[in-house]
């Protein structure tokens, strides 16, 4: 509708402050001449909207100008106060900002919205943190995050997948939680890498400040990045036969890290092909299924799970 696209354009001048016609188009998808007519529609209705032309020039508001919560729509109301877990705004100290920020968005509404945001927050909840989920940070997380916001290159001790720890040089750009889990953004050898904080075995931060590449976008190289590369690639893989009893608890346990390796039944077992984050991993799994697993690939691991159960047969007699 046209009313919300107008009040995106307030909102969108609002918070990024000056844009061009054709930053408006792409960002609200409709054509430059649209975004025209819509600026001088909101002009004619009194909102002051300025314009410069030239290179640099575009649209802007008055500074002093501020729009309110009453054009909200009730969708727009009901996406802002969906009951969701704060439990990583917590780990950065955001978690009790993140409540007064609901208290004061439900203080600014009209009372026409405020049973709609009481029935959304009674009905729906987005809990993305992990079931088994370890809540003890880091011992170096204080000083990742200084790091981050001071723009610091760090001396850090991180353990890669195999177990091998090296020490290395490196300029940290941003932290991202997903599914519970903190990684850290940081650049080496001119090279955006992604590192779990949790195998960080020391950090020291450095005297030396780093400056950022002026074209970097977190949200943007994030989405990029995780659709282009296997950005959280296993180290370990396997093929396995599992028994059909077993086979809802190896998927609870190894989400998004299975797929089946073909359709063939075999009494009802089926071939799933794994990723791991190491040989260790995939050994205490085939313990766990014993009587129901097979292994099918890689030999290694098969003999390897065969040594380890000879040495245990040898400890228990």
């Amino acid at each position: 509708m046209r009313a919300d696209r107008l009040l995106s354009i307030i909102l969108l001048l609002q918070t990024r402050g000056k844009l061009t016609a054709k930053m408006l188009a792409e960002e609200l998808e409709v054509s430059r001449r649209t975004i025209l007519r819509d600026i001088n529609a909101l002009s004619f209705s009194g909102v002051p909207v300025y314009s410069e032309g030239g290179h640099g020039g575009g649209f802007s508001l008055a500074e002093e100008y501020r729009t309110t919560l009453t054009g909200l729509n009730t969708l727009e109301v009901q996406s802002l106060f969906v009951s969701s877990n704060n439990e990583a705004l917590r780990d950065v100290g955001l978690g009790d900002a993140g409540e007064r920020l609901v208290l004061k968005l439900l203080a600014a509404l009209p009372n026409a919205h405020h049973s709609t945001a009481d029935h959304i927050r009674q009905r729906l909840m987005i809990d993305p943190t992990w079931w088994w989920h370890d809540d003890a940070l880091s011992p170096f997380w204080e000083d990742i995050q200084r790091a981050v916001y001071e723009d610091r290159m760090i001396k850090a001790t991180y353990e890669n997948f195999d177990g091998e720890k090296r020490e290395r040089i490196l300029a940290p750009y941003s932290l991202v939680c997903k599914s519970s889990v903190w990684y850290l953004l940081a650049e080496r050898d001119r090279e955006l890498r992604t590192y779990r904080v949790d195998r960080f075995h020391s950090v020291i931060l450095l005297d030396e400040s780093f400056t950022r590449r002026p074209d970097f976008d977190l949200p943007t190289y994030w989405r990029a990045h995780a659709q282009s590369t296997d950005l959280f690639s296993s180290g370990f893989h396997c093929i396995l036969r599992i028994h059909p009893e077993r086979l809802s608890l190896v998927k609870t346990l190894m989400p998004g890290r299975w797929q089946l390796a073909d359709d063939q039944e075999d009494l009802g077992w089926k071939t799933l092909s794994l990723s791991m984050d190491s040989e260790l991993q995939a050994k205490m799994l085939v313990f766990g299924l014993v009587g129901f697993v097979e292994v099918v690939e890689p030999g290694g691991l098969k003999e390897a799970v065969a040594a380890q159960a000879r040495e245990l047969l040898k400890q228990l007699g």
